[in-house]
C-alpha cells in the first residue's frame, strides 16, 4: 500500500539525514507519528535520505514491537499480562474490550486494534492499558471509549517510604519544573561540582558507595574513574530509561515527577568524565515520560545548563533523548547502544567494557535513572552524610516498586536494610482481602522467590544474596495464597520466549524450550522427565548465553523449583 508524499516529514528528514544511520529511530518514529505504520515506500525514503540500506531498515523495523508496517486502526490499545496486571484481572479486561469491539454500534465505527502487551510500567495501577502510548487504568466494565477518556488524566502512583531523599518531589500528580526544582536546591550540586577537579567528583561518588541502581549493582564510581581514565574522544554519557522489567516502575516515576534530577545527574557525571555528548533512551512505551524529559532538556538549555560553557565554566554538554520501540532486550546496556546507532539491539560480547568501547565505540558512561538521582544528593550533602543511610554494604536510600496483593501498592524509599515485612506490612498495608502471604517475587522476571521464612529478610544487596535472591532493580511483586503460582510462571516464560533476540543459541532456543515446559505443567499435563529438562535448560542458559536476559530468564522459575517442587510434577 503506497503512502502520499508529505513534506512535513521531508523536512523531518532533511534535518535528520546529516546524522547518518543514528538517526534511523527517530526517522521511523517520526513516520510512524505521522502515517500510523511505516510502508515500504517510506521505509525506502528514509534508508535512502540516512545512507542506510532497505533491508536493514526492514530489519530495525521487525525487531522493534513498537514499529508495524501495516495500518494498525485509528485507536491503538495495549493492555498488559504480565504478573501484577494478571492477577488484577488483565485477561478479564482484554476479553472484554476485543469482545466490544466486534459489536456493531451507531454510526461510523472506529478502527480499533486491541493487543496484549509485556509489563508496561504501570503496575501500581493494574490492570494496566497504553491507549495511543498513554496510560490509564482499565477495569472489566470499562468501554474501550471510556479507556479513551481516561488517558485525560494522569494515573498517580502513591509514593511513600521511611525517608523521603529521591522522591522529596515526587508523588504529587505534577511535574516538577525549572524554577521550583531550582528553588529546592535544584542544580546546586552541578554548581558545586563546576568549582571541584573532576577526580574529587569521583571520589565522592566512590566514597559515597553507590552501586548501580538497575540491577547490576556495579559501583559506580569505579565506573566513571575507568571511563576518565581511558583514551579516546569522545566520551558519552548515557541515561539507561529502558524500564522494562516486569513489575518495575520507578524510573517512570522520577521521569515524570522530577526530571531535573535526572539532567543534574547526567551533568555531572559528563563533568567528572570529560564528556561532552549525553543520551538519554527512554523506552518506547513510556510516552508520557519521553514528553516530560523532553521538555526539561528545553527548559535547561533555555537557562543555559546545557549547552556551551554552562553557568560561566569551560564546561559543554548537551543531551539527545532517544525513544525506544519495544524491545526489552535493549535494557542491556550493549544492545541500547546498538539501538542508539541506529541498528537491531543485539548484545554486545563482553570485553571490551563500555568504559572504554561503549557508544560508537568510544568511552562511555551508562547508568539508569535512579542511579543518576542519586548523584546530586551525594553532592549536596556529602558522602559521609549519605552512609548514615542504608547498611555499611549497601549505603544510600533504594526505591522499592511494590505490587500484586497487597493493599496499597505504590513506590517505596527506604534506607537499604529494612526488613522485607515491613515494606509489605507497614509501608503497603499488608494483604489484600486478607489472605496469608505466600511470596513475593524479589528482582522481577530475573528475580528469585521470597517465601514467608524470608520476611525478615533485610532488603540489602548482602542480606538477599545470602539468602540467595538478588535484590534487582528494587521490584517486589507480592501473591498470596490463592494464588496459583503456575500461572505467574508461564507468563515469566512467555515472557522471556518473547523478548529473546535470537542472537544466541541457549538462550533463543532454551526460552522457547522452557515455555513449553511451563504450559504442559500449567495445564496439568507434564510429561516423564520435565522436572529434568526444565533444569538442564535453566542451567545451560545461565551459563552460556551472552547477555544478562538469557543468563537470567530461568532465575524465578528455578527459585520456584527449589520452594515448591510439587508444582512441577
Amino acid at each position: 500500500m503506497s503512502q502520499p508524499s508529505s513534506p512535513s516529514f521531508e523536512n523531518i528528514l532533511k534535518t535528520l539525514a546529516p546524522e547518518g544511520r543514528t538517526a534511523l529511530l527517530p526517522a521511523l518514529h517520526a513516520a510512524q507519528e505521522q502515517f500510523g505504520y511505516i510502508s515500504d515506500q517510506v521505509a525506502a525514503q528514509i534508508g535512502r535520505a540516512l545512507g542506510v540500506p532497505l533491508a536493514e531498515v526492514f530489519g530495525v523495523v521487525e525487531f522493534y514491537t513498537l514499529f508495524h508496517r501495516e495500518p494498525v486502526g485509528e485507536v491503538h490499545l495495549h493492555i498488559c499480562n504480565d504478573p501484577a496486571c494478571a492477577l488484577a484481572g488483565a485477561d478479564t479486561v482484554f476479553k472484554q474490550i476485543v469482545f466490544q469491539t466486534t459489536q456493531p454500534v451507531a454510526g461510523e465505527p472506529a478502527s480499533v486494534k486491541v493487543e496484549k502487551s509485556p509489563c508496561l510500567g504501570l503496575c501500581d495501577h493494574a490492570p494496566a492499558v497504553l491507549v495511543q502510548s498513554l496510560p490509564a487504568k482499565a477495569s472489566p466494565a470499562q468501554t474501550w471509549q471510556e479507556l479513551v477518556a481516561a488517558t485525560a488524566t494522569r494515573p498517580l502512583t502513591y509514593v511513600d517510604g521511611d525517608v523521603r531523599l529521591l522522591t522529596a518531589l515526587c508523588g504529587r500528580h505534577t511535574t516538577v519544573r525549572l524554577d521550583e526544582y531550582r528553588q529546592h536546591e535544584g542544580y546546586r550540586a552541578l554548581e558545586q561540582a563546576l568549582q571541584r577537579p573532576p577526580a574529587a567528583i569521583i571520589a565522592e561518588v566512590k566514597q559515597s558507595g553507590l552501586v548501580g541502581r538497575g540491577g547490576a549493582a556495579f559501583p559506580t564510581g569505579i565506573k566513571w574513574e575507568s571511563a576518565a581514565k581511558a583514551e579516546g574522544k569522545p566520551k558519552y554519557v548515557v541515561c539507561n530509561a529502558d524500564e522494562a522489567e516486569p513489575g518495575a516502575f520507578k524510573d517512570r516515576v522520577l521521569m515524570e515527577d522530577n526530571p531535573h534530577a535526572i539532567l543534574e545527574g547526567m551533568l555531572i557525571a559528563a563533568y567528572a568524565i570529560g564528556a561532552e555528548k549525553g543520551y538519554l533512551y527512554i523506552r518506547g512505551e513510556y510516552m508520557l515520560p519521553y514528553r516530560v524529559m523532553t521538555q526539561a532538556v528545553e527548559e535547561a538549555k533555555g537557562a543555559g545548563l546545557l549547552g556551551e560553557r554552562i553557568l560561566g565554566s569551560d564546561f559543554s554538554f548537551t543531551v539527545e533523548i532517544r525513544r525506544g520501540a519495544g524491545a526489552y532486550i535493549c535494557g542491556e546496556e550493549t544492545a541500547l547502544f546498538e539501538s542508539i546507532e541506529g541498528k537491531r539491539g543485539f548484545p554486545r560480547l563482553k570485553p571490551p567494557f563500555p568504559t572504554t568501547h561503549g557508544l560508537f565505540s568510544k568511552p562511555t558512561v551508562i547508568n539508569n535513572v535512579e542511579t543518576f538521582a542519586n548523584i546530586p544528593l551525594i553532592l549536596r550533602i556529602g558522602a559521609e552524610t549519605y552512609r548514615r543511610w542504608g547498611t555499611a554494604q549497601s549505603p544510600g536510600p533504594k526505591l522499592f516498586c511494590l505490587s500484586g496483593d497487597v493493599k496499597r501498592p505504590g513506590l517505596y524509599e527506604v534506607p537499604l536494610g529494612v526488613p522485607l515485612r515491613h515494606l509489605i506490612d507497614d509501608l503497603g498495608m499488608g494483604m489484600r482481602d486478607e489472605h496469608p502471604f505466600q511470596a513475593a517475587l524479589i528482582g522481577g522476571a530475573a528475580g528469585a522467590f521470597a517465601t514467608p521464612d524470608h520476611l525478615d529478610t533485610p532488603l540489602s544487596f548482602e542480606g538477599l544474596r545470602d539468602v540467595g535472591i538478588p535484590l534487582g532493580a528494587g521490584v517486589i511483586t507480592v501473591f498470596d495464597a490463592s494464588r496459583d503460582l503456575r500461572d505467574p510462571l508461564y507468563r515469566l516464560a512467555r515472557f522471556f520466549a518473547e523478548e529473546s533476540c535470537g542472537k544466541c543459541y541457549p538462550c533463543q532456543i532454551g526460552t522457547q524450550r522452557q515455555l513449553e515446559i511451563l504450559e504442559r505443567i500449567l495445564h496439568g499435563k507434564p510429561l516423564p522427565g520435565d522436572w529434568e529438562r526444565l533444569q538442564d535448560v535453566g542451567w545451560t542458559m545461565a551459563d552460556s548465553s551472552i547477555c544478562g536476559l538469557g543468563q537470567t530468564a530461568a532465575s524465578a522459575i528455578l527459585s520456584a523449583m527449589n520452594h515448591w517442587p510439587h508444582l512441577f510434577h
